[in-house]
């Protein structure tokens, strides 16, 4: 079966979720995006996410998932791994492209992008052009005290008509049915009609390079960019049975999503360097280590850890980060109090993870929860930061709720984290003394 067969398939199919998968995070499953190829047409949503029921909303959800890995992934991010003896496959399918072509084709109500000709007609209103009225009409001459005047019933008045022959309309009604032949599920069940006779992808470029050189208006300029991204693509691909677009790292998303959310932006001002002091040549400063978030509220600091990890879908405590991601935020609890004096009480630590609050192990039902604490065996954990809060996070919030230092999530988080803190049961670990 061609791919152009097997979208129409997904087109009709009354049960979009048939076309949906939640990610494990196991070897082989960690993809997040949409996978389009001769067998199916699927998209994979990252762990911990739950997909609405209604069918809208999940379509929806979709488009949104395409917002958030356009925003936070990068060329290489957007690699995937074939398999271990292949070299990783650009995934450079411009959805966004795609995107704007059908949504600015239903912005004007499902007609095609076509420019107009000015016509010139007589009219009693309407935009009047002096020299053509005075040329083209017979005017009335009218006499008051002897003195002559003309009055024109009538006026030659500037028009418009659309011109739907125009090479930019052709363009558009193909890169139109081609989008909807790729992304066009996603939107409705149904194929605009093929387009007819158009200038070949070459032309077309040049025609949309001059449009966007001779245009200001915004939106006529997004159209006429999308359109030569699409062409461009379609230009340069080598194979038309596949297209992807997403990532097999997810984990790098998640952090971004946390930092985006929670995070401050100079970070890098609260967190330690080391390095080398050489004997031959100058001396080497390391890069510092920077923990993925620290956010800053109410006075007090929190240091977050971003971790895309199973544990909040499996409940497996193999599944959790281990001690040496515990140390290390150990070690940026430390620095912040011994170097930048903050004190016990304001500076606090957090691995954060995914999990989904509508089915879970730990029965919490809020969209964000505390599942436990890591501690060092060689500490006396007696201070906050020695103590590092497991919080899961459903996923679907967050995607839907980064932007803007929401501060509703802000103050949840914060209390998610101190509110074990302030149990009077403190671990007291000791580290065991050597032999």
């Amino acid at each position: 079966m061609d791919i152009d067969s097997v979208l129409c398939k997904v087109m009709i199919d009354d049960d979009i979720t048939n076309h949906c998968h939640i990610n494990s995070n196991e070897d082989g499953d960690r993809f997040v995006g949409i996978k389009v190829d001769s067998d199916n047409a699927m998209v994979f949503f990252p762990i911990g996410y739950q997909l609405p029921e209604k069918d809208i909303e999940i379509r929806s959800d979709i488009k949104h998932l395409i917002q958030v890995l356009s925003e936070f992934t990068t060329n290489e991010d957007r690699l995937l791994s074939i398999n271990k003896f292949a070299a990783p496959q650009s995934v450079d399918f411009p959805i966004n492209a795609y995107k704007s072509v059908i949504e600015y084709y239903f912005a004007i109500g499902g007609k095609y992008y076509t420019e107009v000709d000015p016509i010139y007609k007589t009219s009693v209103k309407g935009k009047q052009n002096w020299s053509k009225t005075v040329k083209d009409q017979v005017p009335l001459v009218q006499q008051k005290n002897g003195v002559s005047s003309f009055i024109y019933k009538e006026f030659t008045v500037r028009d418009v008509t659309p011109n739907n022959n125009k090479q930019i309309t052709q363009i558009n009604r193909f890169c139109v049915y081609e989008a909807f032949k790729k992304l066009g599920w996603l939107y409705v069940n149904y194929m605009p009609e093929q387009p007819g006779p158009h200038p070949n992808i070459k032309e077309s470029v040049r025609i949309l390079s001059d449009k966007l050189g001779n245009t200001n208006d915004d939106k006529k300029r997004s159209l006429f960019q999308a359109m030569k991204n699409m062409l461009l693509y379609m230009d340069e691909k080598t194979s038309d049975n596949q297209f992807y677009f997403g990532t097999d790292d997810f984990d790098r998303v998640w952090e971004k999503l946390i930092d985006r959310a929670f995070g401050e932006k100079d970070k890098e001002k609260y967190f330690p360097r080391s390095r080398w002091l050489l004997d031959h040549g100058k001396y080497k400063e390391k890069r510092p280590l920077i923990p993925d978030t620290i956010m800053i509220y109410n006075g007090k600091y929190y240091i977050l850890d971003a971790k895309c990890y199973k544990y909040g879908c499996t409940g497996i405590p193999d599944h959790l980060p281990n001690g040496s991601s515990i140390n290390k935020q150990i070690t940026y609890g430390e620095y912040l109090e011994k170097i930048k004096n903050i004190s016990n009480d304001s500076l606090f630590n957090a691995f954060i993870m995914p999990f989904n609050m509508s089915k879970n192990f730990f029965g919490i039902d809020s969209f964000v929860g505390n599942i436990g604490e890591a501690i060092g065996d060689w500490r006396e954990n007696k201070k906050n930061y020695e103590r590092i809060q497991g919080i899961v996070m459903d996923t679907r919030h967050l995607m839907y709720h980064y932007s803007g230092k929401p501060i509703k999530e802000k103050i949840a988080l914060a209390e998610c984290i101190e509110i074990v803190l302030s149990r009077e049961n403190v671990p007291k670990i000791k580290a065991k003394k050597s032999a």
